[in-house]
């Protein structure tokens, strides 16, 4: 044990003096893996950001939780859209109903919307979306306030002209969004009071139905007062968020008989309602990246490969020319397995170079993208820690070959040599 910090010094330093005694050939040598590391390491942290991202919106809409709705969002079944269509639409007072007979669901939101536009002093603002919720909204969906307060339980019960409005909404119609709290707008001629600012929640990959940065939230019953809620250009829908230690699945079985007791169908006719279950989207997408990781792994085990048989040429070529000098060391008592752990280190410390380049390219990379793209792109620990641990076996694999030709040399033999 005592030897082999002297052997890995050793080891590392022969790897440096051959990257700087044959450059160009260790350059192209090592190019393959820190092409491959580069790849690996790219497809990784940029899928795995993305991935994170779209999560995240997806997980926006509500965890664990599920929308009863007159139509199926992923329609696996290929249900026809004539029988989608002629389903009726959930209702407010089917909110009341599913929270008394529900014992899976711990809160139940109403959601209605339209766009319409928005008026303050001389600013407006077209096609801004109002969603009219009922109580438990906020429960369900992260709502973070920024500035002023959340609606209260009287305003909701009242249907009072109290509102939240979006932070990009607040800026454009005040130029700054704490400036909007305690203001009041104008919507369809009616004014309406800024009870609060809604943080800035910023773009969505994930397909989200809520704009929070540009809308409106009413109480339900404000809504209702100012549109008619039951008019057949909206869609609203139902969300029912589980328990936490009820899976949604179990949540959507008890939901469907409690739908069907409430909608009064017979046994043999079929569902006149969705139940859309929000995880079964973060499994879609998680089964999406995992093909993308999939190609991104095909591309980099093709430049590691090339790279390893690069690698291994250097090594056949370093035991070709240190072959005196293999035999001096077993002539003074170096044992085979020293002489072979040597070239193996050397081995792998060329790999390592190769993928800390690679490393260096990605983290230049994810500096330009993440100023690009609407997220950011990070590099986990948990991937640098694999792409270097690939680098080593790679390394060991490559010069097992040479390493052993190395070790099981003849002293006498190999001193003779030039």
């Amino acid at each position: 044990m005592r030897k082999l910090p002297g052997i890995l010094w050793n080891s590392f330093r022969m790897a440096l003096q051959e990257l700087k005694v044959n450059k160009l050939r260790t350059f192209l040598s090592l190019f393959g893996i820190t092409i491959g590391i580069f790849c690996i390491i790219s497809v990784l942290a940029t899928v795995g950001s993305l991935e994170n991202k779209i999560q995240d919106d997806v997980q926006s809409l509500g965890s664990n939780s599920i929308y009863i709705d007159k139509w199926e969002y992923l329609n696996d079944s290929n249900y026809p859209w004539w029988k989608f269509v002629n389903r009726p639409v959930p209702k407010y007072n089917e909110v009341a109903f599913i929270k008394a007979k529900s014992t899976l669901a711990e809160y139940t939101s109403y959601v209605n919307s339209i766009t319409t536009k928005v008026l303050y002093n001389d600013n407006e603002l077209s096609n801004t979306p109002i969603y009219g919720v009922s109580e438990d909204f906020n429960k369900i969906q992260k709502i973070e306030i920024a500035y002023g307060r959340y609606m209260t339980d009287a305003e909701f019960l009242r249907g009072t002209p109290s509102i939240v409005i979006g932070f990009e909404n607040a800026e454009l119609l005040f130029g700054e969004a704490a400036r909007a709290v305690g203001k009041e707008i104008s919507v369809d001629k009616k004014k309406l009071r800024i009870a609060g600012v809604i943080a800035k929640q910023g773009q969505s990959l994930g397909g989200s139905p809520y704009d929070y940065d540009h809308c409106l939230i009413y109480s339900y019953r404000l809504f209702a007062s100012c549109y008619n809620a039951n008019a057949t250009y909206l869609d609203p829908y139902i969300i029912v968020k589980a328990k936490s230690d009820v899976p949604s699945t179990a949540l959507s079985d008890e939901l469907r008989g409690v739908m069907r007791q409430l909608r009064k169908l017979k046994p043999k006719e079929e569902d006149n309602f969705a139940l859309n279950d929000i995880n079964m989207f973060s499994e879609q997408v998680s089964g999406f990246f995992g093909t993308v990781n999939i190609g991104g792994w095909a591309i980099a085990g093709l430049s590691l490969i090339v790279g390893a048989f690069g690698v291994a040429n250097i090594m056949f070529v370093t035991v070709r020319e240190r072959t005196s000098q293999i035999g001096l060391k077993k002539a003074v008592g170096a044992k085979s397995n020293i002489i072979l752990t040597e070239f193996l280190l050397e081995s792998a410390f060329l790999c390592i170079l190769g993928g800390v380049f690679g490393l260096l390219l990605v983290w230049v990379l994810t500096i330009i993208a993440s100023a690009i793209f609407p997220f950011a792109i990070t590099i986990a620990p948990g991937i640098v820690v694999l792409a270097f641990t690939i680098c080593i076996v790679l390394g060991v694999l490559a010069g097992i070959i040479p390493a052993s030709i190395a070790a099981r040399m003849n002293p006498v033999e190999a001193i003779r040599s030039k």
